[in-house]
């Protein structure tokens, strides 16, 4: 007997009320919604390895409820790339006909050429992933729209880095016509753009301002720049409220596991490096032996190879 949407939804952990309706509603897209909040996380834990925090996050392992405890540059890169690996699998998705209702109107193509192919559906990627990233923010505070702010500027980013492919048609490959599609790139090169963007984050604050007629006055909350007020930051930038928190001590308060244990590299001056990752308070030595195959072989006459056992001994470097 097959198991009902509303009970498989209710099933996974991580999701909100929310977004439970909405995979009851699109079950077919929660494979690659899955997919997708997967390949953000991993992509946060492969650029962030060597740095103190290194993408730590408290949520379930399926990529749902990912919680960065501070609003710092670090829970800004998360959100993103989050939102990014929604967008990126659910185009994906959407493009090989995995998911129904997508799709929209083509655009027109240009002097010689037509689109064609299957196109990435990024169009359809990015509603997707904001109705389900963004149905998580409902207390409208200004870390909601920090965390809608950089759920946007990562969708935003998909779309901007497509990349156009063409074919020529014509008698002799004259190129008379072009049928051009567009493709995404590596997710990679993604989380390579977003960590520029994370190294150039701005900080922000929440204001309140007045909207609507002098009978029925609103109050909205909106993101200004901390440093030059009564500015926006554009969508396309990283916002963040608050300054990082000292990584290098464990601290549930702020969501910092600490260096204690992590893996260094002695020799090197770079962010893995023991000094710098260990926070100068020195790194613990372990050597291991591993037996390895044969060597030193010799052949004596006649007729035999008589070898050794050779030992490799390794060293591995941890945090104090």
């Amino acid at each position: 007997m097959a198991l009902s949407a509303d009970l498989i939804c209710g099933k996974i952990p991580g999701l909100t009320y929310k977004q439970r309706l909405l995979c009851a509603a699109k079950p077919d897209a929660m494979v690659a919604i899955s997919n997708g909040a997967k390949l953000g996380l991993a992509e946060c834990q492969e650029q962030f390895k060597y740095h103190r925090w290194n993408c730590t996050a408290i949520g379930s392992r399926n990529g749902f409820g990912h919680v960065v405890v501070v609003g710092s540059r670090e829970a800004a890169y998360l959100y993103a790339v989050w939102s990014s690996g929604l967008t990126y699998a659910i185009a994906q998705a959407c493009s090989q006909g995995a998911i129904s209702s997508c799709g929209g109107p083509v655009a027109a193509g240009g002097n010689g050429w037509k689109w064609g192919g299957c196109s990435a559906d990024v169009r359809s990627g990015a509603s997707l992933a904001k109705r389900f990233a963004d149905s998580r923010e409902t207390e409208g505070d200004d870390r909601s729209l920090m965390n809608l702010h950089n759920n946007k500027a990562g969708r935003k980013i998909v779309k901007s880095m497509l990349k156009k492919e063409c074919k020529c048609h014509g008698v002799s490959g004259s190129c008379s016509l072009k049928t051009c599609w567009e493709k995404l790139p590596a997710f990679r090169d993604i989380g390579d753009a977003l960590m520029k963007q994370y190294r150039e984050a701005k900080a922000v604050v929440a204001k309140e301002s007045r909207s609507g007629n002098d009978s029925k006055p609103r109050k909205l909350l909106t993101l200004q720049l901390r440093r030059k007020p009564h500015n926006k930051p554009r969508l396309s930038e990283l916002v963040f409220l608050n300054s990082s928190p000292n990584y290098c001590e464990a601290n549930p308060s702020t969501g910092s596991l600490g260096v204690v244990g992590r893996r260094c590299n002695r020799t090197s001056t770079g962010a893995d490096g023991c000094n710098l990752l260990c926070c100068g308070r020195g790194y613990n030595t372990h050597q291991f032996n591993h037996v390895s195959h044969q060597c030193n072989c010799k052949f004596h006459w006649c007729c035999e190879v008589k070898c050794q056992t050779c030992t490799i001994k390794s060293e591995e470097y941890t945090c104090k």
